[in-house]
């Protein structure tokens, strides 16, 4: 369930562009039209107006908002104006060659789907002639570069057809090399690496039958390794996606990580936004708009509020 609201009737693109013009010209900028007309039109509607906007001033919209808007607010606008596919594949970029960040690209491989994924590595080529396992693996090194490039090079069988006896199987060696702390061990990469959601869902469920605790409460532990780190966040994103950005979004806020905060709200408001906010509300206690509300401030605070629904 998207939060992305669009108003009907809705302008045409060379009207919204217009608008925006106006709001970008002169003495300031009137942020307030901008978060007005951008976060309340869709991505095909976004698409229609930047190609107005470039036929009927000459300059790209994009490049514009750069130079007129800072901080938090521009890098906000800048990803939102991205076509879905193509801003998995820039924040996929980001993630890997400015910023280092596992959990951008484990989100892109356990959450999307085997066509989704295939997309977003189609575009990230496309954009930068470079294969995104290329990059995995140029920017990673050990046992972390063996997960995240295994994660992003599958195409998964997508059905519901499960193998209960592989299942209680390859629960057994997960089972044995997390007792013997080998979660490094190319087994268990393989079987989150190849094996269908719903292949893995039955693995997981037979090791808590088999062995009384959960996949996530084996796993669980103290240490900050970078790639234990990393697997669990895999695995909680293969479990429940929306229970994962639930948990990423209350520890951006706890820490006022405003990428994190942005990347997920930018990129689920036209998807999931709405089921990710009401787990929020019912695991913490608090509507996820009133929990950005206290976190953020300014324009800022009014684009994501508006990508929110609110």
């Amino acid at each position: 369930m998207a939060t992305l609201t669009v108003p009907e009737p809705v302008p045409s693109p060379a009207e919204d562009a217009e608008s925006i013009h106006k709001a970008v010209h002169g003495w300031g900028t009137n942020e307030k039209t901008l978060i007005n007309i951008l976060a309340h039109r869709n991505a095909t509607q976004r698409k229609q107006i930047q190609l107005a906007y470039e036929e009927l001033y000459n300059e790209s919209l994009t490049k514009k908002l750069e130079s007129e808007l800072k901080g938090n607010f521009e890098k906000a606008v800048y990803r939102w104006n991205f076509e879905p596919v193509e801003r998995e594949a820039v924040m996929a970029c980001i993630a890997l060659r400015k910023s280092f960040n596992s959990h951008v690209i484990i989100e892109i491989a356990c959450v999307n789907s085997p066509n989704e994924l295939l997309a977003v590595k189609k575009a990230y080529q496309v954009k930068f002639r470079r294969s995104l396992e290329e990059d995995v693996a140029a920017h990673t090194v050990g046992d972390l570069r063996k997960l995240l490039f295994g994660l992003v090079s599958t195409y998964r069988y997508d059905g519901e057809d499960i193998d209960v006896k592989l299942a209680k199987s390859e629960a057994k060696i997960l089972q044995e090399h997390i007792k013997d702390n080998e979660l490094n061990h190319d087994e268990i990469i393989r079987i989150l690496g190849t094996r269908s959601k719903a292949q893995i869902y039955a693995t997981f469920n037979s090791y808590r039958e088999e062995y009384g605790t959960s996949i996530e409460e084996a796993l669980a532990g103290d240490s900050t390794d970078e790639y234990a780190l990393a697997l669990r966040a895999a695995v909680a994103c293969i479990i429940d996606p929306h229970l994962y950005y639930v948990e990423a979004l209350d520890a951006a806020l706890e820490k006022s990580d405003e990428d994190t905060l942005t990347r997920i709200i930018v990129l689920h408001a036209e998807k999931d936004l709405g089921e990710i906010k009401d787990k929020f509300h019912k695991r913490k206690n608090v509507p996820l708009e009133h929990a950005v509300a206290k976190k953020t401030s300014g324009d800022y605070e009014a684009f994501l509020l508006a990508l929110l629904g609110v």
